[in-house]
């Protein structure tokens, strides 16, 4: 499937994040996700607070994780993400590759659904605002 957008960011592993054994925590990986969706949108003009003043907010509902190799303490590594849809939902696959080998390490999706920020009741169909700003961004 052909992404609507693309993007990626590259990080390095901190002490912070790791285990007794040099790991990575599982739990953190959910973090690399939304520093690598947050500097997509970015990059097409969009951010989540923008969204927000037009009063919807985007709730993940999903995340589905393959962990395939773990992340080391100060190991290089890349966010990749791709925007699937966002007509009904927004979901967005991401993978993680070493950033020296290119060797995938982890594989991702999460689905967000907007939802009326005033009500907190669930929209159905993409705002016209999003919708508008993605269509003169979209590649």
């Amino acid at each position: 499937m052909k992404p609507f957008l693309q993007g990626e960011i590259e990080l390095e592993a901190p002490f912070h994040d790791v285990d007794m054994m040099g790991f990575v925590w599982h739990g953190h990986y959910v973090k690399y996700l939304e520093l690598a969706r947050t500097a997509m949108m970015r990059e097409a003009g969009l951010d989540w607070a923008q969204m927000q003043d037009w009063g919807v907010i985007w709730p993940v509902v999903t995340c589905s994780m393959k962990y395939v190799r773990p992340l080391r303490y100060g190991q290089r590594f890349r966010v990749a993400c791709r925007l699937l849809e966002y007509e009904d939902r927004i979901r967005i696959d991401y993978r993680i590759t070493d950033a020296g080998t290119g060797e995938t390490l982890h594989k991702a999706e999460t689905v967000q659904l907007a939802v009326e920020a005033a009500t907190g009741q669930l929209r159905f169909g993409c705002p016209d605002a999003l919708r508008e700003a993605l269509a003169g961004v979209a590649r």
